[in-house]
């Protein structure tokens, strides 16, 4: 006789609604400073890799973008004071601190001297061209002699 677990046949509704990464509140989705981590996407086409971040509510002077031995990092510090007039008193105040860096190493197709970025409706566009050598060459014919 083999002694095992019970288990029903019906899955738990219950437990894959805690197993979804959308509850996984574990360090991997924080920042330093506890405030989540912008998503990312990353595209490709024939002529550039392009980084969307959504960073809402920040300023382009928010952003500080480096390129380091082929690492592209993206981090922010904002610091948001509610202010306050001298003959008020407070009976709440509240700080907003928040900081992030997202590291991306960069595929030897980029061409790291010709990264631009914009910011704009809350998305951080970083545009990361690719070599020329890297981009792919139209057919073309060959004649035989």
């Amino acid at each position: 006789m083999t002694l095992s677990r019970f288990s029903n046949n019906y899955p738990s509704l219950f437990g894959q609604f805690f197993d979804n990464d959308l509850f996984d509140w574990t360090n991997r989705n924080y920042s330093e400073t506890n405030t989540t981590l912008p998503s990312v996407n990353i595209k490709e086409n024939a002529d550039a890799f392009n980084v969307e971040m959504a960073a809402p509510g920040f300023d382009k002077k928010d952003f500080k973008i480096e390129l380091n031995q082929n690492v592209l990092t993206i981090s922010s510090e904002k610091k948001v004071e509610n202010e306050t007039k001298n003959d008020e008193h407070f009976t709440r105040r509240e700080y907003s601190y928040q900081s992030f860096c997202r590291s991306f190493t960069l595929p030897e197709a980029a061409n790291g001297d010709k990264i631009s970025a914009k910011y704009e409706n809350g998305i951080l566009n970083v545009e990361i061209p690719k070599r020329e050598e890297a981009k792919p060459k139209p057919m073309r014919q060959i004649a035989i002699a």
